[in-house]
């Protein structure tokens, strides 16, 4: 019993000292998740991956349904943020956009380019995505 009080108290204690990385790699999982299911849906459903043009318009209501998830969860859970929804929102929404750039362009150079697989490619850019959104998010949720 006392080895599992001594667990469980390490274990609060790490998660006290790391809590925001903790929470963003939790809430950017199932960001990524969202992300990701919703791109599978959508290509399964309505578009044909295999036009360029088709592939992007995927990816871009992949993204808007991702971000929406990521404002909220960012917002609460991980940088617990008291700000103006309304000046954070925009500043969010231009960090994702930055984001999206780079996603589109990555998934344009490894699947139209490259002609490596569509949902293989959408997981390697999600990991670069996930870094730089951890970056922006950091500097629109800063404590002022």
């Amino acid at each position: 019993m006392i080895v599992i009080s001594i667990f469980t108290n390490r274990l609060v204690d790490i998660f006290k000292k790391h809590r925001e990385i903790i929470m963003y790699v939790i809430c950017g999982a199932a960001t990524t998740l969202v992300s990701i299911v919703t791109y599978y849906l959508f290509a399964k459903f309505l578009f044909d991956t295999s036009n360029a043009l088709e592939l992007q318009i995927n990816n871009i209501l992949s993204w808007v349904v991702s971000v929406l998830f990521a404002y909220i969860t960012n917002k609460i859970f991980v940088f617990q943020s008291k700000g103006s929804p309304k000046a954070e929102i925009i500043k969010f929404y231009l960090a994702r956009i930055a984001t999206l750039v780079i996603d589109m362009a990555l998934m344009y150079l490894l699947v139209t380019l490259c002609s490596f697989d569509d949902m293989l490619s959408k997981c390697v850019v999600q990991i670069v995505v996930i870094i730089l959104n951890y970056i922006f998010g950091k500097l629109v949720f800063a404590k002022n």
